[in-house]
Order: structure tokens, then sequence, then C-alpha cells
């Protein structure tokens, strides 16, 4: 008696998971996947403050008027965004009470100092002297609700954009409603000092 042989069906092998990081595909959900980009530690802060004490900016004080009256503090981030609308940008420090102002009211002024103005701008840096003392002995006008410093290089009163948070501090972004820019040298902040240009400015030709 011969017995008759059924055939059987190919077994198929399951191909064994890829080992290493999955790779990203915009779909997964927070948390799901540790990117190796953003999850590092990174540098420590004094690594990365001694890499942002090399930036050298304009020193601006940012004035607002408060409900007790106006309040202003130094910024030393503080640039252009936009020509067409125009539009500024301003850094100012996580619940500093003149952000609290700009937040409330919706506008506020952008001051460039003279090289002549390194007293006010350490007197808006003090995080001690009241707002009161700040603006003691200023010349100011009232522009568009904020106080306005008469005797700045340069300033602008924006009406805020928008306001949006990056780790300690927030990225304030302001269309500028008046300006006025004056003659003069800017005050500058580089090494966690106050500086001043020296010398004529730089061509782009090399003779």
């Amino acid at each position: 008696m011969t017995a008759r042989l059924r055939p059987v069906a190919e077994r198929t092998t399951a191909a064994a998971p890829a080992r290493g990081p999955r790779p990203w595909t915009g779909d997964d959900p927070a948390g799901a996947r540790w990117d190796p980009l953003r999850d590092e530690p990174g540098p420590g802060a004094a690594r990365c403050l001694a890499l942002y004490a090399k930036l050298a900016s304009g020193v601006t004080v940012v004035t607002a008027s408060g409900e007790d009256g106006p309040l202003g503090m130094t910024v030393s981030a503080a640039t252009s965004v936009s020509a067409r609308p125009p539009l500024l940008l301003a850094c100012l420090r996580d619940g500093s009470r003149t952000l609290g102002a700009v937040r409330a009211v919706g506008v506020f002024a952008v001051h460039l100092l003279r090289e002549e103005q390194r007293d006010l701008a350490a007197r808006f840096a003090s995080p001690t002297t009241p707002a009161a003392q700040r603006f003691a002995g200023t010349d100011t006008c009232d522009v568009l609700g904020v106080p306005v410093f008469t005797d700045s290089l340069a300033w602008s009163v924006c009406l805020v954009e928008d306001v949006r948070r990056y780790g300690d501090h927030h990225l304030v972004v302001g269309r500028v409603a008046a300006v006025h820019v004056g003659a003069g040298r800017p005050l500058l902040w580089h090494d966690r000092g106050f500086r001043s240009l020296a010398g004529p400015p730089m061509t782009d030709g090399a003779g």
C-alpha cells in the first residue's frame, strides 16, 4: 500500500526587528522616542553663559506703563525682525514686572542708549532699585501711553504682536508704531561689561 504525501506549505520566518533607534516618522506621540539631539543634557549653564558673554550687542532699555507707574528694565537682547511690516524683538526675563506690564497693556518702548548713558543702563539693570528711582532724573515724554527717554540714541514704541516663552525668558515681538533716531554712538555690552565703539567704521574693501 502506497502512502499519499501531502504537500506542506512553506514556512516563512518573520524578519527580526531592526536594532537601534526607531526612525522618527512625525506621527509618534510625545515621549515615545528618545532623540539624542534634543534629550541630551548638553553643556552646563556656566559654559553657555560664557559663550553668550562673547556676543556683542547694543544696550537697550524697555519701558512700559504699569498699574502703579512706569516700569522698565535693561535688555541686551533686542534686534530687528522685519522692515515690512516693521517688527522689533526684545528678550525679557521671565517674571519681571516690565514683562507683565507689556503683556497687560500691549504697548512698550525700546530705547537704544548712548555710550554716555552707562549709569542709566546700570540703574535699570539693578534688581534692587525700585521703579520710581530708576526713572528719577530722566527726561521722558509720553508716546502712545508709554514713557520714552527723549535723550536716548534712538527709540521706538511698539504694539505687541506676539509673546512666546523660551526657557527663562520671553521673546516679545512688537510692531513699530512710532520711531525717532538721533545722532551719537551706541553703548555696547560685551564680556559682561559696558563697552564703546573704538576707531572709525571699517570698510568692506581691503584697501
